[in-house]
């Protein structure tokens, strides 16, 4: 019921929306004659910001058409290279027309980016993208809005989750591959390339881990007290919901982007009240760029996808709660998760030293987890005044993340042996 309620919502503030919308552009015309009228600049700043707060957020693109790769600019098409119901892997395929870029090119990584499912699109991530693009051949997961998902696809658990990510892997091709897991994900691609190490299969040649629960139970955030504050029987009866009939996933048991969305803004309230004011502000002075990047941040930000029930239901069980995986208690469709297991895969991990999603320690845990790789084949680092968001994204993320992230994909770029 809540699920309609809010779709009835967002109904009754889509035509206030537009309207607002309107009166803000007419009010930012200089051909308009009211625009000369005093305090017409606050009425159309107070309009476009009440559009900002009543419109939809669709899913952004990527928006990458062109990238920096070897000193030179490059074209960049977006490919979707293998297809599934829940998620599509994309591929960024570069093209140069200069010989020696291409030859450079040709002999680049090849990494996979795995992206969180915990509410936000994978475009999230569109900065890690472009700069990974500089000197690697990049693929990403986007994972599909599961309101999207007609419910004869059946459900997706944590369990499906693992299964994806080791069919990405296997479609690339693990002996050349760098995996490289941002948040959440963490968890199941550890789970993943250990089950494939355990088997005797080729497991990627690294594996970088950059902010995830990997052992919640070091340093816990907020986030990690809030799931384990209450009992499984709590999320399955407040927060699980059905998708309206207005989608193609209708009857579909989900976790709503919109409670995900609410979750974010109530850990930091007074910054994006704070926010809004100040962009409020910029309208009524004329300084657009400031506006213009809090458009940005906020198209992305308030962009929110619903996640399958099931998968939401499980990670809160066995990840937050249970424990499992740190406490070698994890089976993944009868499979023991294994992860000393892995011997050939090299290990990097990364924490920001003020992250308030996943705590110092937190992502370190792996290297405990992952006994069977030679020490030296395995690196942390922290970075030093860093948030959650700023080790993947951000000038942080470009000018001391990524070139440490670079070095260690060179360093082992090669046959394991």
């Amino acid at each position: 019921m809540l699920y309609q309620l809010h779709e009835w919502q967002r109904s009754f503030l889509s035509p206030l929306s537009y309207f607002a919308h309107a009166n803000a552009r007419a009010l930012n015309d200089h051909g308009n004659p009211f625009a000369q009228v005093p305090g017409a600049q606050r009425m159309a700043a107070g309009y476009e910001l009440m559009h900002r707060l009543g419109k939809d957020y669709e899913k952004p693109q990527f928006g990458i058409h062109t990238a920096t790769a070897h000193g030179h600019e490059i074209a960049v098409i977006e490919r979707v290279a293998l297809s599934k119901p829940f998620c599509q892997l994309k591929r960024f395929k570069r093209f140069s027309d200069d010989p020696a870029t291409i030859k450079k090119m040709k002999v680049d990584p090849v990494v996979l980016v795995v992206a969180p499912l915990s509410g936000h699109h994978a475009t999230l991530l569109r900065d890690t993208v472009r700069t990974l693009l500089r000197d690697h051949k990049v693929y990403i997961t986007d994972w599909v809005d599961a309101r999207m998902v007609p419910a004869a696809e059946g459900t997706f658990s944590l369990d499906d989750y693992v299964g994806y990510i080791e069919d990405f892997i296997r479609h690339i091709g693990a002996d050349s591959l760098h995996v490289i897991s941002v948040c959440q994900p963490t968890v199941p691609v550890l789970a993943a390339i250990s089950l494939m190490a355990a088997r005797g299969e080729a497991t990627p040649r690294s594996m970088t881990m950059m902010g995830g629960p990997i052992d919640p139970r070091r340093s816990p955030t907020s986030v990690n007290n809030l799931a384990v504050k209450q009992p499984l029987s709590w999320f399955e009866s407040n927060v699980i919901h059905t998708v309206p009939a207005n989608y193609p996933g209708r009857g579909r048991e989900v976790y709503p982007g919109f409670l995900q969305h609410a979750g974010f803004i109530a850990m930091n309230p007074n910054r994006h009240v704070n926010s809004h004011w100040d962009y409020y502000q910029d309208l009524v002075r004329g300084d657009l760029d400031d506006a213009e990047s809090h458009r940005q941040f906020y198209n992305e930000y308030n962009a929110v996808l619903d996640m399958p029930a099931r998968y939401y239901l499980d990670t809160i069980e066995k990840v937050f709660q249970q424990f499992l995986l740190p406490r070698g208690l994890w089976d993944v469709a009868g499979e023991r998760v294994k992860p000393a297991a892995i011997e050939h895969t090299a290990l990097l991990t990364i924490e920001g030293e003020m992250d308030d999603i996943s705590g110092l320690g937190q992502t370190e845990a792996a290297h405990d987890l992952c006994s069977g790789i030679p020490a030296e084949r395995s690196l942390h680092k922290v970075i030093e005044g860093a948030g959650h968001y700023g080790i993947f994204s951000g000038r942080r993320w470009r000018e001391t993340v990524y070139p440490q992230v670079r070095d260690f994909i060179r360093q082992f770029d090669r046959s394991p042996g």
